[in-house]
Protein backbone atom coordinates (compact mmCIF):
# COMPACT_ATOMS: atom_id res chain seq x y z
CA UNK A 1 0.00 0.00 0.00
CA UNK A 2 1.40 3.30 -1.20
CA UNK A 3 1.48 5.99 0.96
CA UNK A 4 1.72 8.98 -1.91
CA UNK A 5 -1.39 7.64 -3.17
CA UNK A 6 -3.30 8.86 -0.43
CA UNK A 7 -1.37 12.47 -0.51
CA UNK A 8 -1.67 12.37 -4.28
CA UNK A 9 -5.74 11.57 -4.14
CA UNK A 10 -5.78 14.41 -1.52
CA UNK A 11 -3.82 16.81 -3.57
CA UNK A 12 -6.50 16.08 -6.54
CA UNK A 13 -9.05 16.54 -3.86
CA UNK A 14 -7.66 20.09 -2.88
CA UNK A 15 -7.12 21.11 -6.92
CA UNK A 16 -10.70 19.71 -8.06
CA UNK A 17 -13.04 21.93 -5.86
CA UNK A 18 -10.56 24.62 -6.42
CA UNK A 19 -11.13 23.92 -10.25
CA UNK A 20 -14.99 24.23 -9.47
CA UNK A 21 -14.18 27.21 -7.27
CA UNK A 22 -13.33 28.81 -10.72
CA UNK A 23 -16.23 26.79 -13.14
CA UNK A 24 -18.87 28.61 -10.55
CA UNK A 25 -17.31 32.34 -10.78
CA UNK A 26 -16.74 32.08 -14.86
CA UNK A 27 -20.34 30.66 -15.85
CA UNK A 28 -22.60 31.40 -12.60
CA UNK A 29 -21.59 34.43 -11.63
CA UNK A 30 -21.09 37.58 -12.50
CA UNK A 31 -17.98 38.41 -10.79
CA UNK A 32 -14.57 37.36 -11.60
CA UNK A 33 -12.33 35.05 -9.79
CA UNK A 34 -10.99 37.48 -7.10
CA UNK A 35 -13.80 39.76 -6.59
CA UNK A 36 -15.97 36.65 -6.09
CA UNK A 37 -14.03 35.30 -3.21
CA UNK A 38 -14.04 38.50 -2.15
CA UNK A 39 -17.49 39.31 -1.74
CA UNK A 40 -18.61 36.14 -0.70
CA UNK A 41 -16.22 36.20 2.11
CA UNK A 42 -17.74 39.61 2.93
CA UNK A 43 -21.28 38.26 2.30
CA UNK A 44 -20.66 35.35 4.24
CA UNK A 45 -21.01 33.05 1.49
CA UNK A 46 -17.70 31.37 1.21
CA UNK A 47 -18.83 28.46 3.00
CA UNK A 48 -21.21 27.60 0.21
CA UNK A 49 -19.04 27.91 -2.60
CA UNK A 50 -16.53 26.00 -1.55
CA UNK A 51 -19.18 23.14 -0.96
CA UNK A 52 -20.14 23.97 -5.04
CA UNK A 53 -17.00 23.72 -6.04
CA UNK A 54 -16.26 20.17 -3.92
CA UNK A 55 -19.03 18.40 -6.23
CA UNK A 56 -16.77 17.75 -8.94
CA UNK A 57 -15.12 15.31 -6.43
CA UNK A 58 -17.94 12.77 -6.69
CA UNK A 59 -17.24 12.32 -10.25
CA UNK A 60 -13.72 12.00 -9.52
CA UNK A 61 -14.23 9.35 -6.54
CA UNK A 62 -16.12 7.37 -9.32
CA UNK A 63 -13.30 7.63 -11.77
CA UNK A 64 -10.37 6.62 -9.83
CA UNK A 65 -12.87 3.66 -8.21
CA UNK A 66 -13.53 2.73 -12.10
CA UNK A 67 -9.04 2.52 -12.68
CA UNK A 68 -8.70 0.94 -9.82
CA UNK A 69 -6.88 3.77 -7.89
CA UNK A 70 -8.38 2.69 -4.16
CA UNK A 71 -6.64 4.64 -2.04
CA UNK A 72 -6.77 7.52 -4.53
CA UNK A 73 -9.87 8.06 -3.87
CA UNK A 74 -9.73 7.36 -0.56
CA UNK A 75 -7.26 10.36 -0.63
CA UNK A 76 -10.64 12.89 -2.83
CA UNK A 77 -12.75 11.71 0.19
CA UNK A 78 -10.58 12.42 2.49
CA UNK A 79 -9.75 15.85 1.22
CA UNK A 80 -13.46 16.46 0.96
CA UNK A 81 -13.79 15.58 4.50
CA UNK A 82 -11.24 18.36 5.32
CA UNK A 83 -13.15 20.99 3.30
CA UNK A 84 -16.26 20.06 5.41
CA UNK A 85 -14.32 21.06 8.54
CA UNK A 86 -12.83 24.17 6.74
CA UNK A 87 -16.50 25.05 5.34
CA UNK A 88 -17.84 24.75 9.56
CA UNK A 89 -15.29 27.13 9.77
CA UNK A 90 -15.70 29.43 7.65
Amino acid sequence: MKKIDLLIGVLIGFATTFIGIIIFFEFFSEYSFEEGIQSMKQLGYLGKVITLGAILNIAVFFGLLKFDKELMARGVVLATLILTVITMLV
